[in-house]
């Protein structure tokens, strides 16, 4: 089982939890880039990006270098791959738990037999209702002439 500290694990997976840091991290997977190019794709301002930057750096995925007035930062890949260990633990976990469905679903096929299908549903007929014998029907509620009727 691969361990990583808790607090490294945890400021790693903060820092990935954000699309922006993950699009900086894909960013700097080309190459180093300085904060500026970082935040150029984001309708962000400098402080922002640079908010970004340093969970990223905190978290060990990126150092950042100052050369003169530029900022240039680079990807940091060893907590990735930490962090990619652990999670493959969980994939082997899944890919094991799906060999054995898989397994079950060809067992499934071989033996149509062992399954039961209802039975189909007896499609509505098409004929008109038949009239309602004449001491079925309902009597009208209009007075007759008889009832109520001032002649």
């Amino acid at each position: 089982m691969v361990e990583l500290e808790t607090p490294q694990m945890d400021q790693v997976f903060h820092a990935l939890s954000d699309a922006t840091r993950r699009n900086m991290l894909n960013s700097l997977a080309g190459g180093e880039r300085t904060v500026s190019q970082l935040a150029e794709p984001f309708a962000m301002s400098l402080a922002a990006a640079s908010k970004h930057i340093k969970a990223l750096e905190h978290a060990g995925l990126i150092r950042r270098e100052v050369r003169g007035r530029t900022h240039v930062c680079r990807l940091e890949a060893r907590p990735l791959a930490t962090a990619y260990q652990w999670l493959a633990q969980y994939s082997r976990f899944w890919n094991s738990r799906l060999d054995v469905l898989e397994q079950l679903l060809r067992e499934e096929r071989k033996t149509p037999a062992a399954r039961t299908t209802p039975a189909p549903a007896k499609p509505e007929s098409s004929k008109p209702e038949s009239p309602k014998p004449e001491s079925s029907r309902p009597t009208s509620s209009r007075p007759t002439s008889s009832e109520g009727e001032d002649q």
